[in-house]
């Protein structure tokens, strides 16, 4: 345990899709990150399969917190408190989460804390940049999630503007590179096809930026099927189908419509400062491209590109969470103006 005028230790678990994340962060501190990956037994699927996730989180358990314990030089009790994402996610890996983090909690008699896990990829951007300045803006692009979040205070009010309202972008990713005959996930691979590819070759639709839609939602689900159809129509031709060049327009659409309306959020809410968050870096084009931020700039009717923080690293988001308050151990779940809980996340008290 921690003494007097020391930080705590916190033990974070996230089993939110297919990968089990142990982290140990003392303060701002990333100590140790541990991960076991089930990505191989999904990718024959071309997606992943909950209930395969579910029983590779089981197994990879007890030697994730191990590695975890043995990389930070601690012992389980060093501990002072467990945080495990709650949701939202797939609900049989969370359950499988939170089930081993109340465990432990119980066994070594410390606090238990349920965080979201979107407050949590906010989280991680202070083990990074240092403290995050508030209000910042976040954008928070997953296999699973799209979002845009106003982050006013980050332990107490973290408040989501819109989301995705059918595929997600890396969703998005994945099916358009299953229709390429390229391997999953298809965030990576699209982006090294696309980079022999010309972003302008093909118009693909953005998607929900129309002056009646709504202005923070994401839809990638027609842009995934415009391209299906693009393939779909060249193949009955029988023209060759330029992979880089359908590769590159369609991340351009999906760039286009992210930037565009994280700045849009920016602009709107007086805030200068982005954070590019979630898991997996569906987007690299994004991180690697100011460019595209500027002229998501101009679209949100001129406005001056924000300060990005593009984060290198996902792990130890619930385990910082929980410490981030400034009078101490803070729950990070529903609250007043915090985000809300959904079908996807699971309670404590369960």
């Amino acid at each position: 345990m921690a003494e007097a005028g020391t930080q705590a230790l916190v033990l974070g678990f996230e089993t939110s899709c297919d990968e089990t994340g142990i982290g140990l962060v003392r303060g701002r501190t990333l100590l140790s990150d541990a991960l076991a990956t089930s990505m191989a037994e999904h990718e024959r699927f071309g997606g992943v399969v909950p209930e395969i996730a579910s029983r590779a989180h089981l197994e990879a358990m007890v030697p994730t917190v191990h590695r975890a314990l043995a990389d930070a030089g601690v012992g389980l009790g060093d501990v002072d408190a467990v945080a495990v994402t709650s949701g939202p996610g797939l609900t049989g890996a969370l359950l499988v989460g939170v089930a081993a983090a109340k465990a432990y909690a119980l066994a070594l008699g410390v606090p238990l804390y349920g965080v979201n896990h979107l407050a949590a990829h906010v989280a991680v951007d202070e083990l990074e940049h240092g403290r995050l300045a508030e209000p910042s803006i976040a954008m928070l692009v997953s296999g699973g999630h799209s979002s845009i979040l106003l982050v006013p205070d980050l332990a107490q009010d973290v408040q989501p503007l819109g989301q995705t309202i059918d595929d997600a972008a890396g969703e998005a990713f994945d099916k358009v590179a299953r229709v390429l005959d390229l391997p999953f996930p298809g965030g990576p691979p699209i982006d090294r096809e696309a980079l022999a590819g010309d972003p302008r070759a093909i118009a693909f639709p953005r998607g929900l930026t129309g002056p009646r839609d709504a202005l923070y939602d994401f839809s990638f689900s027609g842009l995934k099927t415009a391209v299906a159809r693009w393939v779909e129509a060249q193949q009955r031709a029988g023209t060759t189908v330029s992979v880089p060049d359908v590769a590159a327009s369609f991340q351009e659409a999906v760039v286009d419509v992210l930037t565009a309306k994280a700045v849009r959020a920016c602009r709107d809410h007086g805030v200068d400062h982005l954070v590019i968050g979630g898991g997996g870096g569906q987007l690299p084009a994004a991180h690697r491209r100011p460019g595209a931020l500027r002229r998501g700039g101009d679209r949100a009717a001129g406005a001056q590109p924000p300060v990005v923080h593009r984060q290198r690293r996902d792990g130890g988001g619930p385990g910082l969470s929980p410490g981030r308050g400034r009078g101490g151990a803070v729950r990070t779940g529903p609250g007043r103006g915090q985000l809300p809980a959904d079908h996807h996340g699971l309670g404590l008290d369960e």
